[in-house]
């Protein structure tokens, strides 16, 4: 078929083209791998978000509020640091556990407030959920119902419409009055 002339011709191209075609591959295939590269270094990264506690020497400031504006207006006073009076009720688990505001009864004890509106008997105001971790509640086993204490935290939901509050701090202001009753004799 072929001359033995033109056998060699054939084969130097063919050769030519099989390496010439080897090498533009190897470059385009570079030139993209270096495209996806640059293009996943512009990509943003999604991490998850740590929240910084305040060390020990910044200085955290609070809102003076009442218990009842926050549970008339949550929304305004969320992810915001608020420090109130209140009378201690009782502590509780209302609220634990609950997915859109999870706090863990593992980890903590929730504890209710009195409301402020009513002074011939006690009620406790059940809309505000408020949390402490479950290795600081513990200083808190002698608190009784009517003391009064003031709450430092943060307001960090307004699910269901009611203000969901992680406390940092709680402080025994006065203790409530210890009801003697008469001896029967």
């Amino acid at each position: 078929m072929f001359n033995i002339k033109y056998k060699w011709l054939f084969s130097i191209v063919l050769a030519c083209f099989t390496v010439f075609g080897a090498v533009i591959f190897d470059i385009n295939s570079a030139a993209k791998a270096g495209e996806n590269i640059a293009a996943k270094k512009n990509q943003a990264v999604e991490a998850p978000v740590a929240v910084q506690e305040p060390s020990a020497c910044e200085t955290v400031n609070y809102i003076a509020v009442k218990p009842l504006d926050i549970v008339a207006k949550p929304t305004q006073y969320l992810n915001k640091n608020i420090v109130m009076d209140a009378v201690f009720d009782k502590f509780s688990t209302l609220g634990l556990d609950y997915k859109p505001a999870l706090r863990e009864n593992a980890k903590y004890i929730g504890f209710l407030i009195q409301r402020d509106d009513t002074t011939d008997h006690d009620v406790p105001l059940s809309e505000m959920k408020i949390f402490l971790k479950r290795e600081y509640a513990e200083k808190f086993v002698d608190l009784e119902t009517g003391d009064k204490i003031q709450i430092k935290g943060r307001v960090f939901s307004a699910a269901l419409g009611d203000p969901w509050i992680d406390a940092d701090e709680l402080t025994v202001t006065q203790k409530a009055k210890v009801k003697e009753e008469p001896v029967k004799k």
